[in-house]
């Protein structure tokens, strides 16, 4: 029957059949019923839905009290104050025997407005590591109105102590030793491919990023052959300085000092002046022409020069490379004698021991001259003198050498940012005529350009006259005794660490940095970053392999496509930028090539095209020393054949695997390597706001440089060219005083009881770039409801933090770094990037976002009026 029907359960326990099958004359009440199924024994099924029933109450209690206390947290977050009454909610559940049912019910205490349902937070292994690797990065006694930078680093500076081998350690430093580690596992593998089409070119790429890495883990057959091939190179060095003594007696000046610079920079190594290949910036960005420049400085910068706390330990060092130098030229004179060349005869200028009896060159005593400022003076027989003398005296000459040319030097504030003050475009003549110590064509021979340049572009044209006079006024032996110095100076590190030579430059390092004495960094770290640095492009092509796969480039890129817009969209709003310079500055962002991952040129897919680039480049034939030389002239060779051709679209600067990114003026490009689309930057699965906050800022402080103080200066082809209106420009002008203003107030401790000010002049062009977070701010917003219906907005698990504040939170991590005193007053006179923390505290200082997301109080620090802010992009 129909109502028979309806009551069957759908389970039914057989046991109990016969309870329906005989109508009864009286029912039982609800509490008869109940007590008979307390007395009756539960079955196995019944016992299973109990327990069922009884986690179902206790998972529904849970979640209640959890959105409840979540709720409250919110509220008192978004400082809400309603009067709202509080909904109580009360849930009774029912066992009705027999089938397997739970009834429940849901009753308020009182009516109220609806609440807004808790977002589901990400609770995946991974989302919980990034949430714990946030959490423990900051320091939450700390006011991020006050001092956000310690707010958001001070927990990963306690769990990050300086390392006493670096001044300098922070994220950057933190994701490159993670980047090597990758690198280290292949370089260490006995893998032979990747399985490509191309097998035998990459066994040829392996064998020589693995025999480069075998040969400086090598240490006990560095330590074996010791000084030998800093030795020959600075022989080699010293005979080709003194080449045609055979023919008049006395070295050829110009001939000798033309070979030995010509053989110093085919290695790499910066002496009196340097040439770079780049884009005629004035004409043709993309025509690659000749460019002159000053020289790089044995010390950092020109203010070293001064302090004679630094020039004392400078001596030393220059004073140990000279007289360990002259000690092994005076074993190898003894045990081989015959190699030596013929020595020029005894004159005015050179003070040589007549008695000497083996017709060589330099005699020995080395050199043989005395203590005169100038060199042209003898205070007496320096045949009587050691070698320990005579370095000390020499050692006196080459500093007060390179005081001069610190002193003609340009200073860094101009070389980099006056790009218009550095472009002079001349005939070659003004080169080989100003400077006639050297002979220019067959230097410019000796790296057998295409085409040989008939006009050059110098950057500072008075250095030219300055350094003709200064090599007038110097004795050839103080010359040469500086080019000695420049070459043990830079390729000493690529000694043994137990050489003299090796330990005199690590303690001038241990000076400037503030290193402690005689602690070194482990050796596998130090040597896959060698690999990275003489062969990058191929080690690249395996770092690529392993960790930037997926959608990384597409997501990396859409970031920075993100960006782009919205700087273009704010164009418009700028205070200081009319109509048609906006309308310039957004045709030249969209013009911007962007490039992301790693190049095409080397192609990094193709290892032809790596095995290709790196062909000169010889391993194992003289162990690390000379594989570290090797490199250096294949990178010389590939800039000189760039010379009179069309720029290589396709080329990068920077390698794979290198935490970093840059912006090229005359190619109007930003360029970003997949070495910084790591975490703590960038994953391709973070939630948006990470993103956009940490790669965010990266990706919109290149883009800014294209309109900060020199690259502003540079049109949409990279050329060179006024296309801002005269207003736009004097209010850019003013816009950039501002910077100047509030950045030069900063300062740090000099570890001596003094301050040392930034200087805001160095640092304005890199301070401006760091504006564009609030480009990064608005493409973040822009894309946010599109994002998070998408999914890319999820919550972490335990992060008391809203979006916006996340955002801020992951920009500042970025910068996180610990640093000695000495390293961060060198920084001030070298870098033009400001200090981390002032990077951070500067920039969220002129972002009023920063201060809405934070409830910061007005007038607190970084919330300060809005006069006294420094708005670019307003």
């Amino acid at each position: 029957m129909a109502d028979d029907q309806e009551r069957t359960p759908l389970l039914r326990d057989p046991e109990a059949e016969d309870d329906y099958s005989e109508p009864q004359e009286e029912q039982p009440s609800f509490l008869d019923r109940v007590g008979a199924v307390v007395q009756e024994p539960l079955t196995d099924l019944s016992k299973v839905l109990l327990v069922v029933c009884l986690i179902f109450l206790l998972l529904s209690s849970v979640f209640i009290g959890l959105f409840a206390g979540t709720q409250q947290k919110l509220n008192k977050e978004r400082g809400r104050n309603d009067t709202s009454p509080v909904i109580t909610a009360t849930m009774t559940a029912t066992y009705v025997p027999g089938p397997s049912t739970i009834v429940t019910t849901t009753t308020a205490s009182a009516p109220g407005p609806t609440q807004p349902p808790e977002e589901a937070q990400c609770l995946t292994p991974e989302c919980i590591m990034l949430s714990a690797s946030i959490l423990s990065s900051l320091d939450t006694s700390q006011d991020p109105c006050e001092n956000f930078y310690e707010f958001a680093n001070n927990g990963w500076l306690d769990a990050h102590p300086l390392p006493a081998d670096k001044g300098s350690f922070g994220t950057f430093e933190e994701l490159a030793r993670k980047n090597q580690h990758v690198i280290q596992k292949i370089l260490e593998s006995n893998s032979t491919s990747l399985n490509t089409h191309a097998q035998s070119y990459d066994e040829q790429i392996l064998k020589k990023i693995r025999g480069m890495y075998d040969s400086c883990m090598d240490e006990s057959g560095l330590d074996k052959i010791g000084l030998k091939p800093l030795s020959d190179f600075v022989a080699q060095l010293k005979k080709v300085y003194n080449k045609g003594s055979t023919d008049s007696r006395v070295p050829s000046e110009k001939l000798g000092l033309t070979a030995a610079l010509a053989l110093l920079h085919s290695r790499g190594v910066n002496a009196l002046f340097d040439f770079s290949i780049d884009g005629d910036v004035g004409v043709d960005p993309n025509n690659m022409v000749l460019w002159f420049s000053q020289a790089g400085l044995g010390l950092p910068s020109k203010e070293y020069y001064g302090e004679k706390s630094i020039m004392k330990a400078y001596r030393s060092t220059v004073e140990q490379l000279l007289f360990t130098l002259l000690e092994a030229e005076e074993k190898e004179s003894s045990e081989k004698p015959e190699a030596a060349v013929i020595m020029p005869e005894p004159n005015t200028e050179f003070a040589v021991n007549d008695d000497t009896k083996d017709n060589v060159w330099p005699p020995w005593p080395w050199p043989p001259w005395g203590d005169d400022d100038d060199g042209h003076g003898d205070d007496g027989d320096d045949s009587k003198k050691n070698s320990s003398e005579i370095a000390h005296k020499l050692a006196k000459k080459v500093l007060k050498f390179e005081r001069k040319l610190a002193k003609i030097s340009l200073d860094l504030d101009l070389l980099y940012g006056d790009p218009i003050g550095t472009y002079n475009p001349a005939p070659i003549s003004n080169l080989t005529e100003g400077l006639p110590q050297v002979d220019f064509p067959a230097y410019f021979s000796s790296f057998a350009p295409r085409a040989f340049p008939d006009r050059v572009i110098i950057t500072y044209p008075a250095y030219i006259e300055a350094l003709c006079e200064l090599l007038k006024s110097t004795s050839p032996q103080v010359i040469e005794a500086y080019l000695v110095v420049r070459a043990a100076h830079e390729l000493s590190p690529y000694l043994g660490l137990g050489t003299d030579a090796w330990k005199a430059q690590r303690s001038l390092q241990e000076t400037l940095s503030g290193l402690k004495k005689g602690a070194v960094g482990d050796r596998k770290e130090y040597c896959v970053h060698q690999v990275e640095e003489t062969l990058g492009f191929a080690a690249g092509r395996y770092f690529v392999n392993e960790v930037f796969g997926g959608d990384s480039r597409e997501k990396g890129t859409k970031v920075i496509t993100d960006i782009v817009k919205a700087f273009q969209d704010s164009l418009g709003k700028v205070d200081w930028m009319d109509a048609p310079s906006a309308i310039a500055a957004a045709e030249k962002a969209e013009a911007i090539r962007v490039k992301v991952g790693y190049p095409l040129s080397p192609n990094t897919e193709e290892p032809a095209s790596i095995a290709s680039w790196y062909r000169a480049v010889n391993i194992d034939e003289d162990g690390f020393f000379g594989n570290v030389l090797s490199s250096r002239a294949n990178d010389q060779i590939h800039q000189w054949l760039q010379l009179g051709k069309q720029r290589d679209m396709d080329a990068w600067e920077m390698y794979p695997s290198m935490v970093n990114a840059y912006f090229n003026p005359p190619a109007n490009e930003i360029v970003f390597p997949a070495g910084i689309l790591q975490p703590p930057f960038f994953s391709h699965d973070w939630p948006s706001y990470l993103a956009y906050g940490a790669f965010g800022h990266v990706a919109a402080h290149e883009l800014t440089h294209a309109f900060d103080s020199s690259g502003r200066l540079y049109n949409q082809e990279g050329k060179l060219e006024q296309w801002w209106t005269n207003e736009t420009s004097a209010g850019f002008d003013r816009k950039q005083e501002c910077i100047v203003k509030q950045y030069a107030e900063y300062t740090i401790d000099d570890g001596k009881g003094g301050k040392v000010h930034v200087n805001g002049n160095l640092t304005s062009g890199e301070n401006i770039g760091d504006t564009g977070l609030v480009q990064a701010y608005r493409a973040w917003t822009a894309q946010y409801t599109d994002s998070f219906q998408a999914g890319n907005e999820y919550l972490l698990p335990g992060l008391n933090f809203s979006r916006e504040q996340l955002f801020f939170i992951a920009f500042a991590r970025s910068w996180a770094r610990a640093m000695t005193p000495a390293a961060a007053v060198q920084r001030i006179r070298t870098d033009p990037h400001s200090p981390n923390m002032w990077r951070v505290q500067g920039t969220v200082f002129n972002i009023p976002e920063f201060a809405e997301a934070f409830k910061c109080p007005k007038n607190s620090t970084l919330n300060p009026p809005m006069e006294k802010r420094c708005i670019f992009w307003s």
